[in-house]
């Protein structure tokens, strides 16, 4: 770009020189019709000078127009280069703003592409959640899978059973082996989601009103199964639970079928949602909770009747101990006053003088002082 209007400049100069040329073949044409010019031959040597002088002026003029013509040469230069300069960086800026740009672009793009490999991974789940929930048997498996890790996440493993038999034959989802009362209550998952769908698909009143029949007959019929099968007295609690896994058919069963649910509570078959069984199984965990420390408290109320006992035993033993010691302080008590006797008439002895003029009436004083000293010392003892 620089090199373009350097080359137009340099055209516009040569344009001017090449102008300025032609005035001067002009002005020699004009001085040489003024030579040939007889009328005019007097002034020639006038007109040579006027127009020496006009050339030297357009000499001049030629000059100073060339040094402008240099000067606005080097101006369009410094301009160029400023400009060049300006329009490179602002080029670089763009290209960086670009690329980041593009980055970000590339970024989004990856990221939409994960979201679309999800998108189609869902979508395959979704279409496999489909087929299991039109098979019945998966359908039914798929309602066990969720109760038992609904219920294993909430009670101890020694607090339910999968797949109990009870006596009558039947087979429960789930038994939860509570104490009496209530007793052990039954869980059952399956749930009657093909008259729901219809009843869902239902694209006017009157296919509405026959679906939603049919769904109230479908439940109804399920709950009086329930309660034949798995509310058995002696074994089980006097009710059972219905597990249906699906919130959105708990909904449409309290919003619009009331007089099915009022059936089943009079059953006694307590229809639950994951949502209301997670509830009643805290519940349930709390009841076992306290189950476990009344036993606890049983134990603990055993072993401190037995520490008791195990106090007074002790205690007996004490007071026997002491009798013994106090029997030993008294026959020692006895054995000192007994050595202190021995030890007083061992002195007495001391003081029997054998001498030889004396000896009748201190032989009469020693013996009545043994005498009365066994005596005393036999009365006091």
């Amino acid at each position: 770009m620089h090199d373009l209007f350097s080359s137009s400049t340099v055209s516009g100069g040569v344009w001017i020189a090449a102008a300025a040329g032609v005035a001067l073949l002009a002005l020699a044409g004009f001085v040489l019709a003024v030579l040939r010019s007889e009328r005019t031959r007097d002034g020639t040597a006038a007109q040579i000078g006027r127009l020496a002088e006009i050339a030297e002026s357009l000499s001049r003029g030629q000059a100073e127009l060339a040094g402008r013509l240099q000067q606005s040469q080097a101006g369009l230069d410094h301009r160029l280069d400023s400009l060049s300069h300006r329009l490179g960086e602002g080029l670089i800026e763009h290209g960086e703003r670009t690329s980041e740009t593009l980055r970000a672009l590339h970024e989004r793009l990856a990221l939409i592409d994960a979201a679309q490999k999800s998108i189609t991974a869902l979508s395959s789940e979704v279409a496999g959640l489909q087929d299991i929930l039109a098979n019945k048997q998966a359908r039914g498996a798929f309602g066990e899978v969720q109760l038992e890790a609904l219920v294993a996440s909430m009670l101890p493993a020694d607090a339910f059973r999968l797949q109990a038999t009870l006596t009558n034959r039947c087979r429960a989802d789930c038994l939860l082996t509570l104490p009496d009362p209530p007793g052990p209550i039954v869980i059952d998952s399956k749930f009657p989601l093909e008259s729901y769908r219809l009843l869902c698909a239902a694209r006017d009143e009157v296919e509405r009103s026959r679906a939603a029949r049919a769904f109230a007959q479908d439940v109804l019929r399920h709950v009086r199964d329930i309660e034949a099968k798995y509310i058995v007295p002696g074994e089980t609690a006097d009710s059972a639970m219905m597990f249906l896994p699906s919130e959105a058919v708990y909904a449409e069963l309290h919003a619009h079928f009331r007089n099915v649910v009022e059936d089943s509570f009079r059953r006694k078959v307590w229809i639950v949602s994951p949502s209301t069984l997670w509830a009643t199984l805290n519940t349930v965990r709390a009841v076992l909770r306290d189950v476990r420390l009344k036993r606890q408290a049983t134990v603990i109320q055993a072993e401190l009747r037995a520490i008791v006992e195990d106090v007074a035993r002790i205690d007996q033993r004490a007071a026997n101990l002491q009798r013994h010691f106090d029997q030993a302080t008294d026959d020692l008590r006895q054995i000192r006053v007994s050595t202190d006797k021995l030890a007083m008439r061992a002195s007495r002895l001391d003081l029997v003088a054998i001498g030889d003029g004396d000896e009748d009436g201190n032989s009469e004083r020693n013996s009545a002082a043994l005498t009365s000293g066994p005596e005393t010392s036999t009365a006091s003892g």
